[in-house]
């Protein structure tokens, strides 16, 4: 691991930072001296957390409330942060959500939504503050993905497609940049002490209790493996396993399995 130090006095700007990983990426960024850029639709949250921040730790936050669906979000964010003259040294594409349930009973407006905020707006936010880093050769960017990545995932078949897509996405990004200083690193939880499922509309079944991890944990993790240059990174060790073990299994008896595991 590279010296604690490395992020004194850069700045990390998070999405999705009201609630879950977003608020625990937040506070461990924090520990290295990081200041942040704090972007989410609930604005009193975002207060709360800034106010938990500054009292523990001699970093500047800034909060931005911003809905990353309304028209042109990604460029209006990126645009502010330039004209306030602010540096972004680690970008952590954090929002998004997922949806439970058969795809055929899922309403179009819900499944573009999820396709929008964990596709396009990951995208369109690496591609505008990518180049900057790159011209100055310095910067990270973090991914969030799922361990649903790995294998389809019926019940949770767009979300596990849309995070397979950045899985891949991100991979190819980082080895694209592996001759200047920038990285890009994929995060994938499993099940997560977050607001998910609550926000995708399951309750937690008897696997998903027993493998939870606390975001404290895998925010941890992500900025270790981010700050080392990995290009991915499962957190804990049973989802590690659990995908190991899934690539030498025939995929439709993998998908049968992830099915069970969601049900």
């Amino acid at each position: 691991m590279k010296n604690r130090n490395i992020l004194r006095n850069k700045t990390a700007l998070i999405t999705g930072a009201s609630s879950g990983l977003g608020v625990d990426f937040a506070r461990g960024l924090a520990d290295y001296g990081c200041h942040l850029i704090l972007v989410a639709r609930r604005e009193n949250r975002l207060a709360d957390l800034k106010q938990e921040i500054i009292d523990k730790h001699d970093v500047e936050v800034t909060i931005i409330p911003m809905d990353l669906l309304s028209p042109d979000a990604p460029q209006k964010l990126f645009d502010r942060i330039r004209d306030e003259g602010k540096t972004v040294d680690v970008l952590i594409n954090n929002a998004g959500f997922g949806i439970y349930g058969e795809f055929i009973d899922t309403p179009w407006e819900r499944i573009k939504q999820l396709i929008d905020l964990d596709i396009v707006v990951l995208v369109r936010l690496t591609k505008l503050f990518l180049g900057d880093m790159v011209k100055r050769d310095s910067g990270y960017i973090m991914q969030i993905a799922s361990t649903g990545a790995y294998q389809p995932m019926p019940m949770y078949a767009c979300y596990g497609a849309a995070k397979s897509f950045v899985l891949n996405f991100g991979e190819a990004l980082n080895y694209e940049l592996r001759n200047t200083g920038v990285s890009c690193t994929v995060v994938s939880p499993g099940p997560t002490r977050t607001e998910f499922l609550e926000v995708a509309g399951q309750k937690p079944n008897l696997y998903q209790r027993l493998t939870m991890m606390s975001g404290e944990e895998v925010a941890k993790i992500g900025i270790a493996a981010m700050l080392n240059g990995k290009s991915s990174v499962v957190t804990g060790k049973i989802n590690t396993l659990t995908i190991w073990l899934s690539r030498w299994v025939p995929r439709r008896l993998s998908t049968a399995s992830a099915y069970m595991l969601a049900k």
